[in-house]
C-alpha cells in the first residue's frame, strides 16, 4: 500500500458504515488526517448521522453525511480515485450508498476492518478480527507507514474514542499489551482521558435516561432459564422519549450484568425492519447466531442483523431461534 499512497496526490473518500460509531468515526478522520499529510486530497463519508455525543470531535463537522448532503456525496465519490473502507466488511452495510460507489468503476478500494468475513471486491485488505477496533488497526497503519510521529492531539483524541468505546471502556476481549502502549503513546501526544470518557459516556439527554430506564423497567424480559436476555423499542416508544440517533448505545449491554446472563439482543424498530443487535460473554457465539437466524454477522460476541417481519414476529422467531441453538450447544 505504501507505493499506492507515494505516487501523485490522489482524490481519496473514506467511508464508513451506517448508524456510525466512535470506532468508525475516529478511524475514518484519523486516517483521514494521515492521508493529508502526504498531499491527497481526502474526504470522508458516512451515509447518515453520528451520535450527538460525538459532536466535539475534532474535524467531525467535515464529515459529509450522505443523508443530509447526498450531491455533495455523489459528487466525491464519481471523482474519488481511491477508497477506503473502514469498519465494515461488506459494501452492503453502507445501504443506500452501495449503488453510488457501485457506479464507479474505476476507483480502487481498500478494505480496514476487524470483523470476520470480509467480502470480495477490494484491491488490499487488511482485515484483523483479533484486533479490538479499527482505531487500532487504523493507530498499527500509521505507526508502520508514517511514524507515530505524525499523529497530533486531534488524531490522538480520534483514534482514543475508537479504541475506549469499541472495547466498552477497556473491558472487552482483545486487550493486548500492544493496545495499550498505543494507549500510552496517545496520552503522550496530550489527550485527557477523563476528558473524552466524560465527553462520551456523561453527554446525554434527559430523555436517553428515561428511556432507558423504561427499557431496563418495562421491556427487558429473560428467557432460558435467565440466560438470556431482550428488549425492544418501537418507534412510538422513542418518539415517546426524544428519541435520538446513539441514544440505544450500549442498552444491549447492560443485561449482561446481571450474573446468569449469558447472551443479550435489542430489538430496534425502523420504518421497513428492525435492526438486531446481539452481545454475549464466555464461548456464546452471537456472530454465528446472527448469521443463522438474522441474516448478519460480527464477533464472537457482539453482532448485529435485521428482521424485516413485525416485531411480535421477530421476538418469536428470537425465542424459538435461541431454543435451536442451546439445543445445539450454542449456549
Amino acid at each position: 500500500m505504501r507505493a499506492m499512497l507515494t505516487t501523485t496526490p490522489q482524490r481519496i473518500v473514506v467511508v464508513s458504515h451506517t448508524n456510525p460509531d466512535g470506532d468508525a468515526v475516529g478511524s475514518s478522520l484519523a486516517w483521514a488526517a494521515a492521508l493529508r499529510t502526504l498531499g491527497h486530497e481526502v474526504h470522508c463519508l458516512v451515509p447518515n448521522r453520528y451520535p450527538y455525543f460525538l459532536n466535539w470531535m475534532p474535524q467531525i463537522k467535515e464529515v459529509v453525511i450522505f443523508k443530509d448532503q447526498p450531491e455533495e456525496a455523489k459528487q466525491l465519490l464519481a471523482e474519488a480515485d481511491l477508497l477506503f473502507c473502514l469498519d465494515f466488511n461488506d459494501l452492503s452495510r453502507l445501504e443506500i450508498l452501495s449503488d453510488t460507489i457501485a457506479a464507479n468503476t474505476h476507483m480502487r478500494r481498500v478494505l480496514i476492518d476487524h470483523h470476520l468475513s470480509p467480502a470480495e471486491g477490494y484491491e488490499i485488505v487488511f482485515s484483523h478480527p483479533d484486533s479490538s477496533s479499527t482505531c487500532f488497526l487504523v493507530y498499527s497503519l500509521i505507526e508502520a507507514l508514517f511514524g507515530t510521529e505524525i499523529i497530533s492531539k486531534q488524531m490522538a483524541e480520534q483514534l482514543y474514542v475508537g479504541m475506549m468505546t469499541d472495547t466498552g471502556n477497556f473491558a472487552f476481549s482483545f486487550l493486548t499489551p500492544e493496545l495499550f502502549r498505543a494507549v500510552a503513546v496517545l496520552i503522550e501526544r496530550g489527550i485527557t482521558v477523563p476528558e473524552i470518557h466524560n465527553r462520551v459516556y456523561n453527554s446525554y439527554t434527559a430523555g436517553r435516561a428515561r428511556l432507558f430506564g423504561y427499557t431496563i423497567n418495562r421491556k427487558m424480559e429473560l428467557i432460558h432459564g435467565g440466560r438470556v436476555a431482550y428488549m425492544s423499542l418501537t418507534e412510538p416508544e422513542m418518539r415517546r422519549f426524544g428519541f435520538q440517533q446513539g441514544d440505544s448505545e450500549g442498552f444491549v449491554n447492560y443485561p449482561l450484568t446481571i450474573k446468569k446472563v449469558k447472551m443479550s439482543v435489542m430489538f430496534l424498530q425502523h420504518t421497513h425492519f428492525i435492526r438486531v443487535s446481539l452481545r454475549s460473554r464466555g464461548n456464546v457465539d452471537v456472530n454465528l447466531f446472527a448469521r443463522k437466524y438474522f441474516n448478519g454477522g460480527g464477533h464472537k460476541n457482539a453482532a448485529g442483523g435485521k428482521s424485516f417481519v413485525s416485531m411480535e414476529e421477530t421476538i418469536a422467531h428470537y425465542i424459538r431461534s435461541v431454543e435451536e441453538f442451546a439445543a445445539e450447544g450454542g449456549i
